[in-house]
């Protein structure tokens, strides 16, 4: 029989027979696990690295694939598996399947390798005038056009459309390998793709980090996709934590808490239209970069007047953006919060973008001394 050995224990409570979960009495660490992988994100990879670490300690995963999110529930419900682990971005819009399958998301991994590869021989700024790039994806193309003037910034399938190319494959690996082709036969300059897919089919290729933090200040700055890299797990309700305690990790957690709370209810075309940005920081590290950047507002916020630092606590950093199509205008939100206040400044956050968006989104009407109406400062809808 696939899957765990299980020994029910049942016993009369209050005149009813009580049965614990079934993962309650699973052989002791040891556990099941469905992966479900994605070109941008390869959740086997994760569980194998994992499993190369020292943190795996004793516990023991039997690890299949599965093909779709529905399998992976339904294997679950059947109590075939243990736990179901997927790339974030699968499960956005569509918790109600999770839940009503009887499951939640009970843990996640941290992302460790969320920035894109600007896979060219230039890098953007030594882009020749009038240069073409393909991105597949919307905010990354905006990040783009913000960056460098000049450049045409496309996606493959407005590429091939007015080429007559035909169309472009689904799949992201086998875009990129299409986008690639490209580049080799001069149609294009470069594109834009994930670490997962540069590393399984571009290794040799000449690429440019779209980092989070520039190497020199005043550089660019490219927040990452949405989910980028998260790494979830779902199981049954009632699954006992304590079985995968070395597995989930806090910092993942918190990332996927942000991420369901803030943009979670998100359609996939407003999704693709932010970055966001999310991670743990240390005080000491926010202080470091505080003085490379002179910033003062941030070390005056972890200092007493007489100098001394008043937090020691893990940090969250949270930055949100949303950028223009023709990349001018960008409308973005940061906070650094302890991470014991999460719950609360994501909440204030929430709502505190929602008035933005609503201010940056509204005509502006005619004013005797603003001056004459105007359009929208971002057009919410291109």
């Amino acid at each position: 029989m696939r899957g765990c050995l299980y020994q029910r224990v049942c016993g009369p409570a209050a005149g009813h027979v009580a049965c614990s979960p079934l993962e309650v009495d699973a052989v002791e660490n040891r556990l099941n696990v469905a992966s479900l992988d994605h070109p941008h994100c390869l959740t086997s990879r994760h569980l194998e690295d994992f499993l190369a670490s020292d943190a795996v300690g004793e516990l023991e995963l039997e690890v299949t694939s599965t093909t779709s999110l529905e399998a992976g529930l339904e294997s679950l419900k059947e109590g075939e598996i243990d736990l179901f682990a997927l790339p974030g971005s699968q499960i956005h819009g569509r918790m109600m399947e999770v839940l009503s399958a009887g499951c939640q998301v009970v843990g996640a991994r941290t992302p460790r390798r969320p920035a894109r590869f600007l896979v060219s021989e230039n890098n953007v700024w030594h882009q020749p005038k009038g240069g073409i790039i393909l991105s597949e994806e919307r905010i990354v193309r905006r990040q783009l056009r913000r960056a460098r003037r000049g450049l045409r910034v496309l996606s493959p399938t407005a590429f091939a459309g007015i080429h007559e190319l035909g169309e472009t494959p689904t799949n992201s690996a086998d875009l990129a390998s299409w986008m690639e082709e490209r580049r080799q036969n001069g149609e294009i300059d470069g594109f834009v793709t994930s670490r997962e897919v540069y590393d399984s089919n571009f290794r040799r290729e000449r690429r440019h980090v779209l980092g989070v933090d520039p190497a020199k200040r005043g550089d660019d700055r490219y927040l990452p996709v949405p989910y980028s890299d998260l790494v979830v797990m779902i199981a049954r309700n009632g699954f006992p934590r304590r079985l995968i305690e070395n597995f989930s990790e806090r910092e993942g957690e918190t990332v996927w808490w942000v991420h369901e709370n803030l943009i979670g209810s998100l359609s996939a075309d407003e999704l693709d239209r932010v970055a966001l940005l999310v991670r743990h920081r240390q005080v000491g590290a926010i202080m470091r970069l505080a003085e490379e950047n002179f910033d003062l507002a941030m070390e005056n916020t972890f200092h007493n007047p007489e100098g001394e630092m008043m937090h020691s606590d893990v940090h969250v950093e949270i930055r949100l953006e949303l950028i223009s199509d023709n990349g001018w205008h960008t409308l973005s939100v940061e906070r650094v919060v302890s991470l014991a206040k999460i719950e609360s400044a994501t909440v204030a956050l929430s709502h505190d973008w929602n008035k933005m968006l609503e201010s940056v989104g509204s005509k502006l009407p005619e004013h005797p001394r603003e001056g004459p109406a105007s359009d929208a400062w971002i057009d919410l809808q291109e």
